[in-house]
């Protein structure tokens, strides 16, 4: 219905309402059906590139990682923090760039360095990823 409120000013007449109506209605859910696609690619790409952390032989609770994990996130610079949090978010490379004023190259440059650092430093204290 908001999406029907905000194209009625462009609403010329040519068309019945209804058919109108219908077209619009029909262009948002294809438009939603495509995020919500991306949404879920996106999250199934974020657990392959975040696979559950291992937590080994030491018995190790999971909050003590992903605390860990988290302290070392908060280690990046500004920026690279918060194209993690973003990735882990599920936005798309796209959005990333667009919010950042970066290209979508860039973004994903920096997003693969500030993986392989965060990994590094987890293997480094022995929690693994």
């Amino acid at each position: 219905m908001i999406a029907v409120w905000k194209a009625a000013a462009s609403f010329r007449g040519d068309s019945a309402p209804a058919t109108f109506i219908y077209r619009v209605a029909h262009n948002r859910a294809i438009s939603w059906r495509r995020r919500e696609f991306g949404r879920i690619r996106g999250a199934a790409s974020i657990e392959q590139d975040w696979p559950l952390l291992n937590v080994g032989s030491e018995g190790a609770d999971d909050a003590v990682v992903l605390d860990r994990l988290y302290a070392v996130i908060r280690m990046l610079g500004t920026l690279d923090r918060s194209l993690v949090l973003l990735s882990l978010e599920g936005a798309s490379y796209r959005d990333m760039s667009r919010l950042h004023g970066l290209s979508e190259t860039n973004v994903g440059v920096r997003l693969n360095r500030a993986r392989a650092w965060i990994a590094a430093q987890m293997e480094a204290n022995g929690d693994g990823l």
